[in-house]
């Protein structure tokens, strides 16, 4: 039998990410997106190198209604996750649904983009304090010159899901509640990939 050290190589480094995989994503997979950890994982090494911090991911499932916590910040290293709140674009939903119907990538279309995105600095803005992002895809590289953004809204908290069924919309930003925001700045920051896709 001949020995191939790239196919051992290449299948060692896949068996240790699948050891991995299930732990890190007990949380986020559903009997609906089996796919999704996987996808955001195949992002992480597509765009490997830009992304600097390769050790927490954020992954939004937007598949999901958004009631539901729906940002998970996944951490490869100890297989810890932790879910939140996040709202999609009113572009996206504009019978304000709660599900997300379409994305897109136009300018002026309020609408959320799918793909892979670069965290980038935070500032402050007239949502306050916020995070850049950068879209790595085709299907979200406008974000930066459309402004979207991680802030805080106070149209999403756990009171307005519970009450409405849905949180509130953003014009395309991923918006969380005043309570995650500090959370989410810090451990996904700068150089981090957030993962977003339905």
């Amino acid at each position: 039998m001949t020995f191939n050290r790239r196919k051992f190589l290449g299948a060692a480094m896949a068996g240790a990410a699948g050891t991995a995989a299930p732990r890190a994503f007990a949380s986020v997979r559903t009997a609906e997106k089996p796919m999704l950890f996987p996808r955001a994982m195949a992002a992480l090494q597509t765009h490997g190198a830009r992304i600097a911090n390769r050790d927490l991911i954020g992954i939004v499932d937007f598949g999901m209604m958004s009631a539901m916590p729906r940002f998970h910040l996944v951490d490869i290293a100890n297989g810890r996750t932790s879910t939140l709140l996040v709202s999609h674009g009113r572009g996206s939903d504009p019978a304000n649904l709660g599900r997300l119907q379409n994305f897109s990538n136009r300018p002026g279309s309020e609408a959320s983009s799918r793909g892979s995105f670069l965290t980038g600095p935070t500032y402050h803005g007239k949502h306050g304090r916020s995070r850049k992002l950068y879209g790595l895809d085709a299907d979200n590289n406008r974000a930066a010159e459309r402004a979207i953004v991680i802030h805080a809204a106070s149209y999403v908290s756990d009171a307005m899901a519970r009450t409405q069924g849905r949180i509130g919309r953003s014009q395309g930003c991923f918006a969380v509640s005043a309570s995650d925001l500090e959370s989410v700045l810090s451990r996904l920051d700068t150089g981090h990939l957030l993962f977003a896709w339905k």
